[in-house]
């Protein structure tokens, strides 16, 4: 028995429930009379939407692939190997959902040393090997064929990525070691660590041909037929396939040392894995690639017996399948067909609404405002998206025509209004504002549309409750910038319905946002976790702590920017207004802090300048704070912190705001881009003890986004 198949065989039962791929072997004569080759392809026997993925088992019947064309290699039968995938999927990479079982270093060692002596088998045939990129292909998917001599992709694929980094793992089936060595140090970077730091960024196929990845690039419609005419051509030496030379001197340093400023930007040292693969693409610059491979492994096994792959786990999983079958949804028989769209008011926030109907839905969308300059405005911001969305390619002259159609504006309600299935408020954040454009929408709207409310803190209860049919009304909170962020807040007020609910779940589905949905309460869920969390940092720059070390306290969490400049992005005046309402609500707990009220009065964007490139607290705004004397370290400010949120999610998960801690980690990682490596926020704070020291419980069960015990 083979060292790979006892390996395999080892590791294979520690992965009950995989979802097998087979590697079917068929046999072609390629055109012009270039020979007989051999083709493998990857298939798990699922619809084609299903990814095919590599557990042991799937490696396993690989390898007994490879044993065939190996024998037939060696004896003249055929002149080449070529693999690819299942129509419109080349392979998705390891199989996830074994890995985050693993307890023991040693089995995770076996899963790397297992793909890699399975792969490395394609680059020591005796004949040049193909791959064939025809569909989505990540991780492992990516790294089989990057063993391969040579490699076509096609116009038409979806995703290409190498996430690991994303996900808090290394590619650790030879990408840190490959991919540099064949497109250079800093193209390699840009895959491996800038694209999976930035959400996880994937390629398109001429991206991928761009990069030199690929050889070759082909339509989608006859791709692998093209790519077998080009492959005989190479065969017979009619094409050949340069290559760039490797730049293994400063430029590879220097672009490890951008790779490392990426990471450091990004993460701030809080997450090992960006700068364990820095380290074997540092070393990959040899040329060695058993060193790489060998330090691959190492890695690899590391990571998947540390927290973060499994809080990456955890949050993939909750965006994947919790994000896309809502906790507490209706039935969604119950929904009613939207047909045609209101929206009150014509600012930004409106307009982006409005647009983001006007794409989705393909219905009819009509604003109204207070004069006819901001309803022109706002019909005019909707045109203009349009038309960039036309240059860029992203629609045809045809589509963009159609859609400029379906959107006007009116001054008079009940002209716009008067047939609408489903009209949204954007206006102004006061209850008294928002109660009067209720009631007249209710006046004109037909019995059966639903008002909802974008308010990203007020009651919706009490917006609804001065109306005859309050039962309609239900709050639906986008986040900014709308066309991005994915978190749809769906709020239910106490005398919301199922059928209004159920509507309201249905048009965030063809929104494809990823709606939760949450409780009428104070800030609902983002805002108010978030408003915790830089309010603490608020009191202690107010109480006398330094404003750069009330900032660098919480860079170890990793978060994509700073408290202060969070602030500045969602907004001074905002974030004082809804410090307000939860002040008023939860007064021991929510401070309204003069300092900010200064900065807000004086008109102030944010406490920062940029004159030098990076953020420097501004002069003006140095000058309006006023501090006590109690000055803390990092440390006691980063616990002060961290024990405040933790309260704050215990008392609204005992409150019922949302269903469980997995909707709490949903929100911020879709609503705020909170890091996957946290897993949103409760395995982080699980993990530091914070949990059980504040609310004497953990938020997850162990092995929950965390190492099984």
């Amino acid at each position: 028995m083979s060292t790979t198949t006892e390996l395999l065989k080892g590791a294979a039962e520690l992965f009950p429930d995989e979802v097998v791929t087979q590697a079917h072997v068929r046999h072609l004569d390629l055109p012009a009379g270039a020979g007989t080759f051999a083709l493998i392809t990857l298939d798990n026997g699922l619809d084609h939407t299903k990814p095919t993925t590599f557990g042991p088992a799937s490696l396993a019947n690989l390898n007994t692939a490879l044993d065939q064309v190996e024998k037939e290699a060696a004896a003249g039968e055929i002149v080449g190997v070529g693999i690819t995938g299942k129509p419109f999927i080349f392979a998705v990479g390891a199989d996830l959902k074994g890995v985050e079982l693993l307890k023991e270093h040693e089995h995770a060692l076996a899963i790397g040393k297992g793909g890699h002596e399975v792969f490395k088998r394609l680059a020591s045939l005796a004949v040049p090997t193909f791959a064939y990129y025809n569909g989505a292909a990540m991780g492992g998917g990516v790294e089989v064929g990057l063993h391969c001599s040579y490699r076509t992709v096609s116009k038409a694929i979806p995703a290409f990525s190498l996430p690991e980094v994303f996900l808090g793992l290394v590619p650790g089936w030879g990408g840190c070691t490959l991919l540099p060595n064949l497109i250079g140090a800093d193209k390699a970077i840009s895959v491996i660590i800038e694209n999976s730091l930035n959400q996880n960024k994937q390629l398109k196929g001429e991206q991928v041909y761009d990069l030199g990845i690929a050889d070759a690039i082909f339509e989608g419609a006859d791709f692998l037929e093209q790519s077998l005419v080009w492959t005989a051509s190479v065969l017979k030496g009619d094409i050949g396939v340069e290559r760039p030379v490797i730049d293994r001197g400063d430029a590879w340093d220097q672009a490890v040392a951008k790779g490392r400023f990426i990471a450091d930007s990004k993460v701030h040292g809080a997450a090992p894995a960006a700068y364990r693969a820095l380290d074997i693409i540092a070393a990959a610059k040899n040329g060695d690639l058993q060193q790489g491979y060998d330090a691959e492994d190492v890695a690899l096994a590391d990571l998947i017996m540390g927290g973060e792959l499994r809080a990456g786990i955890y949050a993939f999983n909750l965006v994947q399948k919790r994000g896309k079958r809502p906790a507490g949804a209706p039935d969604k028989n119950l929904a009613r067909p939207v047909t045609k769209v209101g929206v009150v008011g014509a600012g930004l926030m409106a307009s982006q609404l409005a647009l983001l109907f006007l794409r989705r839905l393909e219905v009819p969308v009509v604003l109204t405002d207070i004069d006819q300059e901001r309803v022109d405005k706002g019909v005019g911001y909707v045109h203009a998206e349009i038309d960039k969305l036309l240059l860029k390619g992203r629609i045809n002259q045809d589509k963009s025509n159609r859609l400029k159609a379906l959107v006007t504006g009116v001054l008079d309600k009940a002209e716009g209004f008067a047939d609408a299935d489903f009209v949204i408020e954007a206006v102004f954040e006061e209850i008294g504002v928002k109660q009067q454009v209720f009631a007249e929408v209710e006046a004109v709207a037909p019995a059966h549309a639903i008002l909802a409310t974008n308010t990203s803190s007020l009651s919706v209860t009490e917006m609804a409750s001065k109306l005859k049919n309050p039962e309609r009304v239900v709050g639906f909170h986008f986040f900014n910038p709308v066309a991005i962020l994915p978190l749809l807040e769906i709020v239910r007020g106490e005398q919301t319905d199922d059928a209004s609910l159920a509507t309201a779940f249905a048009v965030a589905k063809k929104l494809k946002k990823t709606a939760v949905l949450v409780k009428d309460a104070p800030a609902f869920v983002v805002n108010r976790i978030l408003t915790r969390f830089m309010g603490e940092i608020q009191n202690v720059i107010d109480e006398g702590t330094p404003v750069e070390v009330a900032e660098k306290a919480v860079e170890p969490l990793g978060l994509p920017m700073s408290p202060l400049v969070l602030l500045e992005l969602v907004g001074p005046a905002i974030g004082l207004h809804v410090s307000e309402t939860l002040h008023g609500a939860f007064p021991d707990r929510f401070k309204v802090s003069p300092n900010l009220k200064a900065v807000v009065e004086a008109g102030k964007r944010g406490f920062y300048v940029y004159d030098s490139g990076k953020p420097e607290l501004d002069p003006e705004v140095a000058a309006l704070l006023k501090q006590g004397d109690s000055v803390l370290t990092e440390e006691q400010v980063r616990a002060r912190v961290l024990d405040a949120v933790a309260q704050e999610i215990g008392l609204m998960l005992d409150e019922g705001v949302v269903a469980e801690a997995e909707d709490v980690d949903l929100c911020l990682i879709t609503g705020a881009g909170w890091p996957f490596h946290l897993g949103g926020i409760t395995p982080y704070l699980d993990r530091e003890g914070v949990s059980e020291r504040v609310n004497g419980k953990r938020f997850l069960e162990p092995g929950v986004a965390s190492v099984p015990a």
